[in-house]
């Protein structure tokens, strides 16, 4: 077993230029105010609406600015904006949903696609996944121990320049008993 930190990944944007600049004006840049695990990601200033047809709330920005806009959502996130998005690596929006419109401080827009639950997913060196044997795409589980054990399987490795965490949403975390960067066991 291989000790890996787990981090807690709640809801988030990742935002294209062209629905940044309806939002927030044309060129906005976007403000960092935090440098995350990954190499190149922050959480930024900016946040927006997320409106539902059941509900809304404030949503956080991860930048940078990306090809297409995407919504991350943890289960009962969708289920109180009222949309049923899909199960999905981040990045793959092909044949996603949309129904949500997104609101900031200089426009609004509909999504037509992009809302998705991210699946729990490794990321991983490429010298950890060289030592430890994992391939990009292979599935591997994790074991958490304490009050509320359990296996954590179906763990999407992604294989790359990244610094090795998994990615678990609120949902997954909270029935793990997990705490921000908590170290559990990769099973392998």
């Amino acid at each position: 077993m291989k000790k890996v930190k787990a981090e807690i990944s709640a809801r988030h944007l990742h935002i294209s230029r062209a629905h940044l600049d309806k939002l927030f004006g044309k060129n906005y840049e976007l403000k960092p105010i935090k440098e995350l695990s990954q190499p190149g990601e922050f959480a930024a200033e900016e946040r927006i609406e997320v409106i539902g047809e059941k509900g809304k709330f404030m949503m956080r920005i991860v930048g940078p600015v990306r090809k297409q806009t995407q919504v991350e959502l943890a289960l009962t996130d969708a289920r109180n904006l009222g949309v049923k998005p899909v199960f999905r690596v981040s990045g793959d929006l092909k044949g996603t949903p949309g129904g949500l419109t997104l609101k900031g401080p200089k426009g609004s827009l509909k999504l037509t696609t992009g809302v998705i639950i991210a699946k729990r997913h490794l990321h991983i060196s490429r010298e950890d996944a060289k030592k430890w044997n994992i391939k990009n795409n292979q599935k591997v589980t994790a074991i958490v121990k304490g009050p509320r054990a359990m296996e954590i399987r179906e763990i999407t490795a992604r294989v790359g320049n990244y610094t090795t965490r998994i990615h678990l949403d609120t949902d997954e975390a909270n029935a793990a008993g997990l705490l921000a960067c908590s170290i559990i066991d990769l099973d392998i």
